[in-house]
């Protein structure tokens, strides 16, 4: 066969095409133990930032230790012992129908369509007592769904950070969740009131510290309203029935937050 014939170029291009496919592929499945380690560091990183315990001195595995990793149930607050939470994929669990739960619309306020039965949960312990709890949230904002994590003090209900570590918002508007001054501004603020009612919400405009609310109440973000509304949905779905207000709730009641 003429080298200058279609026939021989097409045979050139289809093994070229199929080198290149087995290349990528390969390199793919090869780097993917990597990518995921890369992945995990990162959401500790996340937590250790998040907690006031990161150190850019010392190994992220290592400062990490000092953090108690629990597995909960979500319907009924209690630990579960039989899940390993080093290898507990949640991502997974959430998409498993045996491991998860299908969300009424209705109920669906966060807009995540399934909830897993069981979820992560950070402990923060000083002097052998509980100082933060750090839980995973995640609900849809305008484009995207948002993959963070909201700390709360030892009374279960004041805010010590809040931080996301995954989402495709808009740059420069919805984008802003990732801004260091709005993350900021939800410290101190107060996820229930004193009757245990969710009253936290993100507001549009700034919030007016003389109002009687303003402990509840966080800066909104311009020309993300959408975004905005969906982190509101998203706490509100994960702090309540349907989400961690049974930990919170069994916590209060054995007396470890108060």
């Amino acid at each position: 066969m003429s080298r200058d014939s279609i026939g021989h170029t097409l045979i050139v291009a289809v093994i070229l095409c199929v080198a290149c496919s087995l290349l990528v592929s390969g390199a793919a499945v090869g780097l993917k133990p990597r990518q995921m380690l890369n992945k995990e560091r990162n959401s500790q990183k996340k937590i250790l930032e998040l907690t006031g315990l990161y150190d850019p001195e010392v190994p992220i595995a290592e400062s990490f230790k000092s953090i108690e990793t629990q597995v909960v149930n979500l319907d009924t607050g209690e630990y579960v012992s039989d899940i390993d939470p080093n290898a507990f994929d949640q991502r997974r669990a959430a998409r498993d129908p045996a491991l998860s739960e299908s969300i009424p619309s209705g109920e669906d306020v966060a807009g995540i369509v399934r909830r897993e039965n069981d979820s992560i949960v950070y402990l923060v312990n000083k002097s052998g007592k509980l100082d933060q709890i750090v839980m995973p949230v995640r609900g849809t904002g305008l484009w995207s769904t948002m993959y963070g994590y909201l700390a709360l003090d030892h009374d279960g209900t004041t805010v010590r950070g809040i931080t996301f570590y995954e989402h495709g918002e808009t740059p420069g508007l919805g984008g802003e969740i990732d801004n260091s001054k709005w993350q900021a501004s939800w410290i101190g603020k107060h996820i229930f009131d004193q009757g245990g009612e969710l009253k936290i919400n993100v507001i549009k405009g700034m919030v007016d510290t003389a109002k009687p609310n303003a402990e509840y109440e966080i800066d909104g973000i311009s020309g993300a309203t959408i975004t905005a509304n969906g982190v509101t949905n998203m706490i509100h779905y994960w702090m309540g029935p349907k989400g961690f207000g049974p930990y919170l709730h069994r916590l209060q009641e054995e007396g470890v937050v108060q």
